[in-house]
C-alpha cells in the first residue's frame, strides 16, 4: 500500500514560518505557498521554503485562482489586540482587521483545517475572539482553541499565546497515516489550566510581544517545568523527523548555564538548552560604539526554539528587521503541543449522528 500523500498546507501572515512549523510537528504536512510582503519575512520565507511561492499581500489575492490546501495557517496582527496595543479590537481599517480578509479566503478555499495563532489578550478584547468565532460559525467551521505560554513547555520566558484549530465538519478528522504524534496523556506536564477549551488560562500574563527584551520565565526551579515534553527546534520542519510528533527531552545535553552569567535565570536557561540541544547564544552582542552592548538577535532566536540561523543568517536582513520578526513569532514547540490537544479534542467531538452506526 502506498503511503497518503502529505497534507497541502498554505499559509497567511507567515513571518518566519513557525506556526507552520508547530503544524508540521503534529501533522504530515508540504507547503504548497505563503502570503507575507513584509521584505524581511518575505526574505526568511524564499530562503528557507525554495520553490514555495509567496502570494504577497493577501488583500489583493484572488485565492478563488489559488491551489486549495487541506491546511491553512495564520497568525494574523495582533497591534490592535495586544495590551500593549491602545484596544480596538478587531475593527474594519485596523491591522487585526486583516481577520476579515482570512475569513474571506478561508471561505473561498474551504481548507479541512484552519489554524489561528494570536496574543493571549484576544480571548479579553471586544470585539476580539467573539468576532473570529462568530465568523467561523457563519462558515460552518468548528473549533477548539487554548491558550498556552511558552513556559508551559519549558521555555524561559511566558509569552502566553492563543491558538484555534477550526475543522470543516464535511471532511473527516486526520487519520493516524497523517498524524506526527503518538503518545498517551498531556503533550506537557503540570496543570492542565492552558488546555482546558473555551476557557482562558487562569493568571494569563499581559502580553509581551512588543516588549524590547526578552522576558525570563517566573516558572524557574518549579517541580512543573516541561522538562520531558517539548520538540526540539527541526533543522528541517518539512522534511525531517519523519518518526512523528514525540516531545521528549532531547539527547544531546549541553553543559548547565554559568550562574556567573546567568544568575538567577540559569536554572530557566539550563532547561531550555537540554530541550533545544543548544547552548544559549551570548545574550547581547558589541554595539562598536564605546565598549556599549545590546540584544543580540541571535539569542532571541535561541529563546523561540529555532533551528540556529533560521533568521539570523539569511543574507541580507538587517538586525531590525530580524527582531521585528522573531518578536512577532511563535515558538513552534510551543504551537505544537497546543495544536496536538485541539487536535484530539476535535476529534472527540466527532460522535456519531443520531440514527447512524457508531
Amino acid at each position: 500500500m502506498s503511503a497518503p500523500r502529505p497534507l497541502a498546507l498554505g499559509s497567511l501572515c507567515s513571518g518566519y514560518g513557525g506556526l507552520e512549523m508547530a503544524a508540521a510537528q503534529v501533522l504530515d504536512v508540504r507547503p504548497v505557498w505563503v502570503a507575507d510582503p513584509a521584505p524581511g519575512a518575505a526574505a526568511v520565507l524564499a530562503h528557507r521554503f525554495p520553490g514555495v511561492s509567496n502570494l504577497g499581500d493577501l488583500t489583493a489575492v484572488d485565492f478563488g485562482q489559488v491551489p486549495r490546501v487541506d491546511v491553512l495557517c495564520a497568525g494574523f496582527p495582533c497591534q490592535d489586540l495586544s495590551y500593549a496595543g491602545q484596544g480596538a479590537g478587531i475593527r474594519e481599517g485596523t491591522r487585526s482587521g486583516l481577520w476579515y480578509a482570512i475569513a474571506d479566503a478561508v471561505g473561498v478555499l474551504r481548507p479541512r483545517y484552519l489554524v489561528l495563532e494570536n496574543v493571549a489578550a484576544i480571548v479579553a478584547r471586544r470585539p476580539g475572539l467573539d468576532v473570529v468565532l462568530a465568523d467561523l460559525a457563519a462558515l460552518g467551521l468548528t473549533a477548539e482553541w487554548t491558550t498556552l505560554r511558552a513556559s508551559d513547555i519549558g521555555a524561559p520566558h511566558e509569552r502566553a499565546r492563543w491558538l484555534l484549530l477550526a475543522h470543516d465538519p464535511a471532511s473527516a478528522v486526520a487519520d493516524t497515516a497523517h498524524l506526527r504524534h503518538q503518545r498517551n496523556g498531556h503533550p506537557w506536564p503540570g496543570r492542565p489550566g492552558p488546555a482546558h477549551r473555551r476557557h482562558a488560562a487562569p493568571h494569563i500574563p499581559c502580553d509581551r510581544r512588543h516588549q524590547g527584551r526578552p522576558q525570563p520565565t517566573g516558572q524557574q526551579g518549579r517541580p512543573d517545568a516541561a522538562l520531558r515534553r517539548s520538540q526540539a527546534a527541526d533543522p528541517d520542519p518539512y522534511h525531517a523527523g519523519r518518526q512523528g510528533y514525540r516531545p521528549a527531552l532531547t539527547s544531546r545535553r549541553p553543559v548547565p548555564a554559568d550562574p556567573a552569567v546567568w544568575g538567577r535565570y540559569a536554572l530557566a536557561i539550563t532547561r531550555w538548552q537540554h530541550l533545544t540541544g543548544r547552548t544559549a547564544p551570548h545574550p547581547t552582542e558589541p554595539t562598536g560604539r564605546g565598549g556599549a552592548h545590546r540584544l543580540s538577535p541571535r539569542f532571541v532566536e535561541w529563546l523561540m526554539g529555532l533551528p540556529d540561523g533560521w533568521v539570523t543568517d539569511v543574507p541580507g536582513l538587517s538586525r531590525t528587521r530580524q527582531l521585528t520578526l522573531l518578536g512577532n513569532g511563535v515558538v513552534p514547540a510551543q504551537g505544537a503541543a497546543a495544536l496536538a490537544v485541539l487536535l484530539g479534542r476535535l476529534a472527540a467531538d466527532r460522535t456519531p449522528y443520531e440514527g447512524t452506526a457508531a
